[in-house]
């Protein structure tokens, strides 16, 4: 979707200019890792009610209802920037907003695909769909940081102003996604049977757990500000960013053998300790080149690690229950990050900065390890023999698809 690679793409533009503005503010480490801690709670609220929405209601609505809601978080940014002394809480205020319509999109965005794609092609379509966002995630930053040079934070938030501004007029021009007939109205109770639901399943909570764990231990992007610094290359920034969401375009690019793998369990507990590695790897050094290997490295594993659960997660979950698993998962890929950005920051405020990435980097290896010692269900689960994907293959095999 056209539309889709213009949002991500000012999005990832913001995503670079808002820790940035925070650290010229303060010159906190921490309070850069602050934007994240913010972000949590809404987006444990507004993800799992997103969830139990993108069941029951017409998807297209709710996506355009929060691009418009960014659209007019961005100005606020905008506005706050073009100040002469910019308010270190608006930041904080509009973080955590973003969070709560990220977590009411996101879902109803997961959900399409299972309803209108074969089950067999669920593994392609998890590598292609990222295709889009990729190429927003490396090009956004590197805009970003051109941007920061070039004018500072308030060219930035113009660029992802009018990005949304496209993405709207763009996105209302498109059919109706409405909601399963007998879907059930968005309730306490329909989320938590997707929560019953989730933790009944082994497999899927080794998925969840174990991004969980890798994302909150070695995530260090809250310090890439100082870094940049650290490295004597202010201009490098937006490229420290484009280093992992680069390794992620290689990975997707390069990965048609993920087809030929089906012990998705292994495939997953090896590719996060590769991303662990990777992150430890580019803050042992000051060598640039050397430090853009390891963030390269670390986002083509985390890349992998992603297809394989997208294709666990679309390949076992029942249709029915899409929405508020999709819900929960945006909470699994979402929480460890931004838990991640503050654990970054608190630990380089007390250790140092080189510290928090190598060590961080080095505890992701053995929590995952850990988690698949203590998982046996998720680390053997093979898409051949797993009962789940092949009742939901049966399944779809005699349902029509969804026009």
């Amino acid at each position: 979707m056209v539309s889709g690679l213009i949002t991500f793409l000012g999005s990832m533009v913001t995503y670079v200019v808002l820790p940035f503005q925070v650290k010229e503010i303060t010159g906190s480490y921490v309070a850069v890792g602050l934007l994240g801690a913010i972000e949590i709670v809404p987006l444990v609220i507004f993800g799992l009610y997103g969830g139990t929405l993108a069941d029951a209601i017409d998807r297209k609505k709710m996506i355009v209802l929060m691009e418009v809601a960014s659209l007019v978080l961005t100005t606020i940014l905008l506005i706050n920037s073009l100040l002469p002394h910019p308010k270190l809480w608006v930041l904080y205020v509009v973080a955590g907003i973003f969070a709560a319509v990220d977590g009411l999109a996101r879902p109803s965005l997961d959900a399409m695909i299972p309803r209108i794609l074969p089950h067999d092609q669920m593994m392609a379509a998890s590598a292609l769909r990222s295709v889009r966002w990729q190429f927003g995630a490396v090009l956004g930053p590197v805009i970003g940081g051109i941007l920061i040079t070039w004018k500072g934070a308030n060219a930035g938030y113009i660029f992802d102003v009018v990005t949304y501004a496209v993405s709207i007029l763009l996105l209302i021009r498109l059919a109706p996604s409405p909601a399963e007939h007998d879907s059930p109205a968005p309730s306490l109770s329909s989320l938590m049977e997707g929560v019953r639901y989730a933790m009944s399943r082994k497999d899927l909570m080794g998925t969840y757990a174990v991004d969980l764990a890798a994302m909150f231990f070695a995530m260090p992007m809250a310090l890439f500000p100082f870094f940049a610094d650290e490295l004597q290359a202010p201009w490098a920034l937006g490229l420290l960013y484009s280093s992992m969401m680069f390794g992620s375009v290689l990975a997707t690019f390069t990965s048609g053998w993920t087809k030929k793998i089906h012990r998705h369990g292994w495939a997953i507990l090896i590719a996060a300790i590769f991303w662990g590695a990777g992150i430890s790897l580019a803050g042992a050094t000051s060598f640039l080149p050397l430090v853009f290997f390891g963030l390269i490295l670390a986002g083509g594993a985390d890349q992998i690690s992603g297809i394989f659960r997208t294709t666990v997660w679309n390949q076992t979950i029942p249709v029915e229950l899409r929405g508020r698993l999709a819900g929960i998962e945006l909470l699994s890929y979402s929480l460890g990050p931004l838990g991640g950005q503050a654990r970054a920051g608190v630990m380089a405020q007390f250790s140092g900065l080189r510290t928090s990435i190598v060590g961080g980097g080095i505890l992701c290896i053995g929590a995952v390890a850990a988690l698949g010692a203590a998982l046996p269900t998720f680390r053997k689960y093979d898409d051949r023999t797993n009962e789940f994907a092949l009742a939901e293959r049966k399944k779809r095999a005699l349902t029509p698809e969804i026009e």
